[in-house]
């Protein structure tokens, strides 16, 4: 069973958003995806601000597994405010009534190595957002945000420090690890569709990488796996050579970042969210043992080919800054002791 966030992250949340929430009050949301890393955040932001707030709005959260998401959250699931609803965004049926606001965030980002997932991956992508946009068309919706992702852009360039909102490359179509980066193009043109043939603001979120409280530590995710290692007082253990460079946002900045695009961004213009702060994954292996137990070995398992091209995945977040005030306000080392700590971490 998971623990509730912490308050101080939903005060930083609520703190830098306070003023964007009248616009919230007496009204509906719909979140798909509600019970991921990402919702979860976004699911326990509302809850907390629309009680401290008052602002009498609810939600209805789409989730696939109802039974988990009591298990994971029980002091969500609880919240008067919220209506779990059972269903796959693909084929379920939506809910009745007027829905100002829907957020779509379903879709898992790694497909499983087998074809039937990958093609499983693509469908739920394509057909999910399509459905979530036909149903804010017809519900009264005035704003609605897409979860997409930095996978759109493709492989970063070497030479190309930051990846800019108008970088025009692409994943390789017929790289069958590209299925999640071609459904999130497909998505975020739906998005400009709809946002051009209805009164419909489709707001999108290009999200990279993160950390915080309810991010797994057994899974695909770097810094999720080095922060287990050094809880189980474990070496550090780095599969690649370590020279790949990364960006890591803390949850409760990605949160604050995603609220604000949801009012306040421009429909059908897409926003980078993450750090466009740099490290390589040798460093981030480096922070996490300094942040929790500097004894910490860390063991490289591959050497690093001389003269390769360096591995980048970094977003320009000008952007978000510029128009909507949005950077990094928690920095690396504070985002992996408050992630630890969740977790249980007592040093």
């Amino acid at each position: 069973m998971a623990k509730p966030l912490p308050v101080d992250d939903l005060d930083h949340i609520l703190s830098y958003t306070r003023d964007l929430w009248a616009e919230m009050r007496g009204e509906q949301i719909f979140i798909t995806g509600g019970t991921g890393f990402v919702g979860s955040w976004l699911v326990e932001s509302f809850c907390y601000i629309n009680r401290v707030e008052g602002l009498g709005a609810r939600a209805t959260i789409l989730t696939r597994n109802p039974e988990a998401f009591l298990e994971k959250c029980p002091h969500l699931a609880s919240d008067s405010s919220i209506t779990l609803l059972t269903g796959d965004v693909r084929d379920s049926e939506f809910p009745q009534g007027h829905f100002k606001y829907v957020i779509h965030a379903a879709t898992e980002s790694v497909a499983r190595k087998t074809p039937l997932s990958r093609i499983d991956m693509l469908n739920t992508i394509i057909r999910g957002t399509e459905r979530v946009l036909d149903f804010a068309a017809t519900h009264g919706t005035s704003k609605l945000l897409l979860t997409s992702s930095g996978a759109v852009y493709g492989r970063q360039p070497s030479e190309l420090m930051q990846l800019p909102e108008d970088f025009e490359g692409a994943p390789d179509v017929l790289d069958l690890a590209s299925v999640y980066g071609e459904g999130k193009r497909v998505a975020e043109h739906l998005c400009a569709l709809y946002a051009a043939e209805s009164k419909l603001e489709c707001k999108i979120a290009r999200c990279f990488a993160f950390v915080g409280p309810h991010l797994a530590l057994d899974a695909h995710f770097a810094i999720g796996n080095f922060i287990r290692d050094v809880l189980q007082n474990k070496p550090i253990c780095i599969h690649g050579d370590g020279t790949p460079i990364r960006s890591y946002l803390y949850a409760a900045d990605l949160a604050l970042w995603l609220w604000s695009i949801l009012f306040r961004g421009t429909s059908a213009r897409p926003y980078n969210v993450g750090s466009d702060q740099p490290v390589s994954i040798f460093e981030l292996a480096q922070e996490v043992a300094a942040a929790l137990r500097p004894e910490t070995r860390i063991e490289v398992l591959q050497n690093a080919v001389p003269g390769a091209p360096v591995l980048r995945y970094l977003p320009d977040t000008k952007r978000s800054l510029e128009e909507l005030g949005l950077k990094q306000r928690i920095d690396l080392r504070e985002a992996i002791l408050r992630t630890a700590r969740w977790y249980g971490y007592r040093g």
